[in-house]
């Protein structure tokens, strides 16, 4: 039976948020009868210093926690700070419940302070938004934001909730509610066993077919059915940049990220020609985005693309495919147990020869990364990403700032197991969401190790939330890759017009020092043999760690934009 409901909309509110599992939100104190009655209930709130920074800590948080992250803000310049990172959370398909504080109803459209339009600034970032008015419906609406948020494709909806219905006294509901909607996905649908049946016999008669897997794989927990998957049927398996850690990439049928990263001394120029030769494609939870196809040049014209996506309007945007439209967990499960019905034996055939291949290209990766993993200065961040591969454990998160810090990560690291979880800012690629995403990440895992690897241009935009971090007491190790540029601004400017603007160059920070006035223990580095045991000794400290690491100016990611620069060097 329904529990009866008394007090304040805001304390509604709150018994909604417990009601949905929800431990934590991401606050400023606004709307703060909200936070006031959520506290009181025993949800922590983790206390941001700017709005831009908590909603990518909600979406950290949801990425990492399976539930639906929580983040509040204040109406007028906080609402509109919380734009960007909603939009992330749309475009890499990430569930927030964003509650926003409103002027009150009869000051509407008077120009009171801090008015604006929150629903048409919502509109464009999130999947849905509307504005609360009556206090009968409020357990209604607040149900409707997890749900829309946690089914179909998941994504951010807002709440606008004006200040004088907060402290509105609230009746009960004619339709009394009880379900908790918190966690995601909600809806675990898959195609019809026709579609499935017509998909396994293509793969099972396929010559050289490959699978793409992107963040769909994650979002839906779908690691473990992909990775049987591979097995079964000698699959080669590519990620995209989010898809990172679908598979265990140490198997010899994983040949790691590809996308944008095949220019000189990358995985991918040795792996792209499986995709390129490959007759089927299996793209699993994947847009098949400019970054992740290297602007749509990997797939071959001739090749048979099969799609599975819980988003029927991402099938067929670029490459017309066999529409498997569903829950990856469940169509991949579903595709397994089709296959196991049929002849595999020319994929059994096949299985030696294609492992062969994809060892090769491992081993001349290896040894062509081999000069800049070695101890020289200034360091490489080669050399950072292998001393790091060899403090991380299946349970560690790793997270990536925007820009070349993703792409080392993506594209040095390797994950040791299916469903390893590699946070990148990959949906709209916005520079400092590197830390607020590990801490989110942290709230969520408190008991796994997280590592965030940011640049020095991506760290400026958020080292304000260190004091956060360590108020709050979310021990995240920070590794600052320190250049003094914005790398990928000055060799893309000095690709497309032979020069760069001043903008590139960055004034002498000593990012220690900031670290250690808000209470953050710090090193710099610039001694390549001090990388291991300050990396060892953050993972496991329990604290909050900034190491800050001078790394060579020229280094960059090899990323196709920039290969003909490479191969004259």
């Amino acid at each position: 039976m329904p529990i009866e409901l008394t007090g304040t909309v805001a304390d509604r509110i709150a018994q909604a948020l417990q009601r949905h599992e929800v431990t934590h939100i991401f606050a400023q104190s606004l709307p703060s009868a909200v936070i006031l009655a959520a506290e009181s209930l025993g949800i922590r709130q983790i206390a941001y210093r700017q709005e831009n920074m908590g909603g990518t800590m909600a979406d950290g948080y949801a990425r990492r926690s399976g539930k639906i992250g929580v983040v509040a803000a204040q109406n007028g310049p906080a609402a509109t700070l919380l734009v960007p990172p909603l939009a992330e959370a749309l475009k890499a398909s990430v569930p927030i419940v964003a509650l926003v504080q409103d002027v009150e109803r009869d000051q509407a459209d008077r120009n009171a302070f801090q008015e604006l339009d929150h629903l048409a600034l919502f509109q464009s970032c999130t999947k849905w938004v509307r504005k609360v008015v009556v206090p009968e419906r409020i357990d209604d609406y607040v149900d409707a934001a997890f749900a829309i948020a946690g089914s179909g494709r998941p994504g951010p909806t807002a709440l606008v909730l004006p200040a004088d219905l907060l402290r509105a006294q609230a009746s009960n509901a004619h339709f009394p509610r009880s379900a908790s909607l918190g966690r995601w996905p909600l809806d675990r649908g898959r195609p019809a066993d026709a579609e499935i049946a017509r998909a396994a016999k293509i793969i099972a008669a396929a010559k050289s077919p490959v699978v793409i897997a992107g963040g769909g794989v994650h979002g839906s927990g779908a690691a473990d059915q992909l990775s049987r998957l591979q097995e079964e049927c000698a699959l080669p398996v590519f990620t995209t940049n989010m898809g990172k850690g679908s598979v265990d990439e140490h198997h010899r049928l994983s040949a790691g990220v590809l996308g944008s990263l095949v220019g000189p001394y990358s995985l991918g120029r040795h792996s792209v020609t499986l995709v390129n030769e490959a007759d089927v494609v299996l793209l699993v939870g994947t847009r098949t985005n400019q970054n992740g196809t290297d602007s749509w040049k990997q797939i071959s014209r001739d090749a048979t693309v099969i799609h599975i996506d819980v988003d029927p309007a991402e099938i067929g945007r670029t490459y017309e495919a066999l529409r498997l439209v569903g829950d990856a967990a469940e169509t991949l499960s579903a595709l397994r147990d089709h296959l196991s019905r049929l002849d595999l034996s020319l994929r059994e055939t096949s299985r030696s020869a294609v492992v062969a291949r994809i060892s090769s290209f491992w081993r001349m990766f290896e040894k062509e990364r081999g000069v800049f993993t070695a101890a020289t200065s200034p360091i490489r961040p080669e050399k950072v990403m292998a001393e790091l591969q060899a403090c991380l454990t299946p349970h560690t998160t790793v997270v990536a700032d925007a820009s070349y810090s993703s792409m080392w990560v993506v594209g040095q690291l390797r994950a040791l197991s299916p469903g390893m979880r590699f946070l990148t800012p990959r949906g709209l690629a916005g520079l400092g969401w590197g830390v607020p995403l590990a801490m989110g990440a942290k709230v969520a895992q408190p008991e796994n190790p997280v590592v965030a690897i940011v640049g020095d241009g991506g760290f400026a935009h958020s080292w304000g939330e260190l004091e956060t971090m360590v108020r709050s007491n979310v021990p995240v190790t920070i590794v600052v890759l320190n250049n003094g540029i914005l790398g990928f601004q000055k060799d893309a400017e000095t690709v497309k017009f032979g020069a760069f603007t001043s903008a590139c160059n960055l004034g002498n920070v000593n990012h220690v020092m900031i670290a250690r006035a808000c209470g953050c223990d710090a090193v710099r580095i610039d001694d390549p043999a001090q990388l291991a045991q300050h990396l060892r000794f953050g993972l496991s400290s329990g604290k909050p760690y900034l190491i800050e690491v001078m790394t060579d100016p020229n280094a960059r990611p090899p990323l196709s934009l920039f290969a003909e620069m490479d191969k004259a060097a």
